[in-house]
């Protein structure tokens, strides 16, 4: 679909955007003995050996004060448990992160090996990331979406990690924090806000209202356990009670809403400092994102000559649109997934770990707002799906506007592509296995959603279509996308774009329809974040042309025969600020673009 966002859940700190994957089986283990030494320990060893119990001590201690993210981690000994979201919670969490980060900090990188160095800027940045949403963008008091995306309970409806009636039990400890959150969102809110963030907001409460009135039960029904049925009715109805209250507030805020939801230009460079460790000019960024939408748009130029010759862009898109999947988006991704999996194996792109395989499902109605997104289970979680969901047209709409919004076959695929094979669902199965507890339980944004849309232009590249110019043309329908978000996020929070003009960039740059350009244009403006995919591709990219230039000797033939190399090495690590893994990979020096 168009609007791609890996959805696992993410805890109190969710506004950091890092995605929370579990470290690898059980509790963290209690750091290693030192080996006896006939003298006393090097202080460089002593460092060694205390890096794993911090890094121990630390997810602990998060997964203490942010109970749903260790949830959604895998550790059910915190099923039922919900972070404490008042402003003092927050605050507390805020000065505990603070103080963790001086501890972090205060380990001499000289004397840690090579992987706890790279381990411990990880790390850093993982509580930077935190610290920026929580304390200097502070979206808990001004961002509605910082609370609708982390209350999703869906960890306890479709994930099969324990029986039903467990996960009943935790459900009910979930829905019972729910009225005492809903008070916390609107005692921390601060008014008047952004029309966008009310119109989200209204419609992520609402959407949670009719999903505990009326879909929580049917998933639970099984449970032949009165008492439990009957609790669950209460804790159901209290919930949508306050998540009703919730919409009617805010739908009273509506005459007092504004248009300013702009981070600025000095927090959306700090942003990206703090949470990807990008620090490269706003004119530049700019720059390098008009330049891949130049791109781009050339290379339909060229698709389109071929396919729909003499006709204008916007034509030769909507006759690529119009070839339906048969049976709807959710029957034809499914009939994708083993072609792409067999693609993937066949030409090497990068190792398969396991024989996991991804379900397909429609999206809930609480959660429609991203067109396609996947469900990735925490590896502390065994023999769990992972559930790719796409969401269907907005019942509100126009019969033409629905109609429209359903993609193409060609736009489907790399939508599989993107969430599936080899896009999230795969760069999840080499991140939940990663030895490091740090780079498994956190995947950052431009990591997360620049490899799988680096995936989408790459297994183009590696033939997927044998050169189908009406596939061809669905992989740059999705690069534009992308492009025109990156430009729309500078510029409606660095240099006053607005909305209407956002929507008007992707209907005419590109080609969405009106109700995904509405769509589009909306998310810019309460996730100033959604930059990154097109930022992280670019820099994978480079990051692969560098390696490329550096490990491939001169005259092969056929460079993509070593990428499977590059690729598994880049998976590795996990999900780190890409500069990082790229002085992993490369060194000092280069530029990330």
């Amino acid at each position: 679909m168009k609007n791609h966002t890996v959805r696992t859940l993410r805890g109190c700190l969710l506004a950091a955007l890092f995605l929370p994957l579990a470290g690898c089986g059980g509790a963290a283990a209690p750091a290693p003995a030192p080996a006896p030494a006939p003298a006393p320990a090097s202080a460089a060893s002593a460092a060694q050996a205390d890096w794993p119990a911090f890094t121990a001590r630390f997810i602990e201690d998060y997964f203490r004060a942010n109970p749903f993210f260790a949830v959604q981690a895998g550790r059910h000994e915190f099923d039922g448990q919900m972070p404490d979201l008042s402003a003092a919670g927050i605050a507390a969490e805020v000065a505990r992160l603070t103080k963790q980060r001086q501890q972090a900090a205060a380990f001499d990188a000289a004397r840690l090996t090579p992987d706890q160095q790279f381990e411990r800027e990880y790390l850093l940045t993982v509580i930077d990331s935190n610290l920026f949403w929580l304390d200097r963008a502070r979206f808990p008091f001004t961002n509605p979406t910082w609370y609708s995306d982390q209350i999703d309970p869906d960890v306890y409806l479709s994930r099969n990690y324990a029986p039903l009636a467990t996960r009943l039990r935790g459900y009910i400890g979930y829905a019972r924090s729910i009225p005492r959150i809903a008070a916390d969102i609107r005692a921390n809110l601060k008014t008047p806000l952004p029309e966008s963030f009310l119109t989200r907001g209204i419609g992520a409460f609402g959407g949670y209202a009719t999903f505990y009135r009326h879909d929580v039960a049917p998933q639970f029904a099984a449970v032949a356990d009165p008492a439990a049925q009957k609790e669950l009715a209460e804790v159901n109805e209290a919930a949508a009670v306050a998540m009703d209250g919730l919409v009617t507030w805010l739908q009273g805020e509506r005459k007092h809403q504004t248009r300013d939801f702009a981070l600025g230009a000095a927090l959306f460079t700090e942003m990206l400092r703090a949470t990807e460790r990008v620090d490269v000019p706003l004119p530049q960024l700019m720059d390098i994102g008009r330049a891949d939408l130049e791109r781009n748009t050339q290379a339909l130029r060229e698709a389109c000559a071929r396919y729909l010759p003499g006709r204008p862009l916007t034509d030769c898109v909507r006759k690529m649109r119009a070839d339906k999947p048969t049976g709807g988006a959710v029957a034809g991704a499914r009939a994708q997934l083993a072609s792409l999996r067999a693609f993937v194996i066949a030409h090497h792109i990068v190792s398969v770990p396991s024989d996991e395989q991804a379900e397909v499902a429609e999206a809930p109605p609480y959660n429609r707002a991203n067109g396609a997104y996947i469900n990735v289970p925490g590896p502390y979680d065994k023999g769990v799906a992972y559930v790719y969901n796409i969401a269907p047209p907005d019942p509100s709409w126009s019969a033409r506007e629905r109609e429209e919004y359903i993609p193409g076959r060609a736009s489907l695929l790399y939508t599989s592509v993107h969430e599936v094979w080899p896009g999230h669902f795969l760069q999840f199965l080499h991140s939940n296995r990663n030895p490091s507890k740090i780079a498994a339980l956190w995947v950052g944004y431009a990591f997360a959603e620049g490899w799988a849309h680096y995936a989408e232009e790459m297994m183009w590249e590696q033939g997927l279509g044998e050169g189908n110019v009406e596939q061809h043309i669905g992989q740059l329908e999705e690069a534009l996308l992308r492009d025109v978000r990156f430009i729309s996020a500078i510029g409606m929070h660095t240099q006053g774009m607005t909305e209407a003009q956002s929507q008007r960039m992707f209907i005419e740059r590109a080609f969405q329809d009106p109700g995904h350009a509405r769509q589009q244009a909306a998310r810019g403006t309460y996730d100033p974040q959604y930059l990154k995919y097109t930022l992280g591709k670019l820099m994978i990219r480079k990051m692969r042309a560098d390696w490329v230039a550096r490990h491939v000797p001169a005259g092969t033939a056929d460079p993509r025969s070593y990428w499977h190399e590059f690729h598994d090495q880049l998976l590795s690590y996990g999900g780190p600020p890409l500069p990082l893994a790229r002085k992993a990979m490369l060194g000092e020096g280069g530029s990330l673009f």
